[in-house]
């Protein structure tokens, strides 16, 4: 009978933390980011906050901007340059937006910095796991989860703070009294970020994520890679012990500990490789060691593979025809939707006639048509409007208020009465909303006036 073919336990991962030129920028971009997800939400402009997406009254307030639900278009041309952006710099250079800025690697490297002050280095990580349990082993596994937890929880609350105000929820905080609907994203986004960033790391990067799969569809002879020279470095083997020439790598498999996704660049290029260039750095330092020179792991591309040193962008990687035409993308897009929101007017005006009575003459027999109109003031500022009907001579109009006063981010409901001396048939009208506050600012919207039949 065939014995049974026995399955390979998972290994757990313990990546190295590493030092280098690669390094601090990783640590740079992590701390860029942050400030900026966790310190906009706190951030003040024209006396409220700068970025508030404001779902219950369906506003938006971008910096003194205010986007409707009608104003999506924007939101759209933003991802579609996103996606060109991304697609641009995977070209150039592969997945360095993984390696350096995606969330799942800020939020991973994060945890491991929390990792290692809490339980140690990686070995001592190591060595802690395989331990029997402790009380020692015990509080040091609590600790870092409840670093981790405090830290999710602060992720959750700051990611809320985007769409109920964050200076609110900071009163709130103390006595813990938010809303459902708070707690309920506070606890889905923590939840997501301690399981993805805490618990699943790597595995995320190499089973879930769908960029990993379609990157070589960007990639050409002339995008930057991390790479492993192995005309230099095979065979392997420390010089001085072997009695055969060796290579210039050492096998310390130090690249391979400090790899975030834990491969061994040394077997090639792998879709799991998130271009972060730990690798590099590690390597450098053990070069430096054996007084080697830097490079046996380098930023390169298949057109230079076999050439000593590394290769840096330059005008002829941005010119060249794919890397320019998704560059091209992004500056129309960007171009395109910044004309539109320079041009776009903060007033908005619809218009529903009353359909209960199309038409009626007045005591002085004159006819009169009812309309609803409904104005939209998306400024930071309160505006006056005056109303004017074109294409029907010696129309007279009637509201409660000749001056319409519209607060700044609000919308509101008048009704107006047109009357004429005379008219025939179904006429075509322009109704328009004019600011005295700024004469430039006015919107129009086409109607009719009934006569009666």
């Amino acid at each position: 009978m065939p014995a049974k073919p026995i399955k390979a336990m998972p290994i757990q991962f313990y990546p190295r933390l590493t030092k280098g030129r690669f390094n601090n920028w990783r640590v740079l971009m992590i701390i860029i980011t942050q400030l900026i997800f966790f310190g906009l939400p706190w951030v003040h402009w024209q006396g409220q906050q700068a970025v508030w997406f404001d779902l219950a009254r369906q506003q938006f307030f971008v910096f003194g901007m205010n986007f409707w639900p009608q104003d999506f278009i924007y939101l759209m041309a933003l991802m579609m340059a996103g996606a060109f952006a991304l697609f641009f710099w995977s070209t150039l250079s592969g997945r360095i937006w993984c390696g350096y800025a995606c969330p799942q690697t800020v939020y991973s490297t994060i945890m491991l910095w929390i990792d290692r002050l809490t339980e140690g280095s990686h070995t001592q990580r190591a060595k802690l796991d395989a331990a029997p349990w402790s009380v020692k082993k015990v509080l040091r596994k609590s600790s870092k989860h409840a670093l981790m937890l405090l830290f999710c929880f602060w992720t959750g609350f700051s990611f809320v703070g985007y769409f109920s105000p964050i200076r609110d929820m900071a009163g709130a905080l103390p006595s813990l009294s938010f809303g459902p609907i708070e707690w309920l994203w506070i606890f889905s986004y923590g939840s997501f970020t301690y399981v993805l960033a805490g618990l699943l790391r790597e595995q995320v990067c190499k089973h879930m994520c769908p960029y990993a799969r379609f990157q070589s569809a960007m990639f050409d002879s002339q995008t930057l890679v991390v790479a492993y020279d192995a005309v230099r470095g095979e065979p392997r083997g420390a010089p001085h012990k072997a009695a055969v020439p060796q290579g210039d790598c050492v096998n310390c498999n130090i690249c391979v500990q400090v790899c975030p996704v834990g491969i061994d660049i040394r077997q090639g290029l792998q879709y799991e490789c998130i271009g972060c260039a730990a690798c590099i750095d590690a390597c450098d330092v053990v070069m430096d060691k054996v007084e080697k020179p830097r490079g046996l792991i380098r930023f390169t591309n298949e057109k230079n593979m076999q050439k000593p040193g590394a290769v840096g962008l330059s005008w002829q990687h941005l010119l060249r025809p794919r890397a320019a035409l998704y560059g091209l993308a992004v500056v129309l897009v960007l171009g395109i939707a910044s004309v539109s929101l320079m041009q776009r007017q903060p007033l908005k005006l619809d218009i529903a006639r009353d359909r209960n009575i199309l038409a009626r003459e007045t005591a002085r027999g004159w006819l009169e048509n009812s309309y609803t109109l409904q104005l939209g003031n998306s400024s930071a500022s309160e505006q006056h409007l005056e109303l004017t009907v074109e294409g029907l001579p010696g129309v007279e109009i009637y509201s409660d208020e000749p001056v319409i006063a519209l607060p700044a981010g609000s919308n509101r409901q008048i009704t107006v009465r047109l009357e004429v001396a005379q008219s025939t048939g179904s006429v075509p009208i322009v109704f328009t909303a004019k600011s005295r506050n700024h004469p430039a600012w006015k919107v129009s919207a086409p109607s009719s006036f009934l006569a009666l039949q």
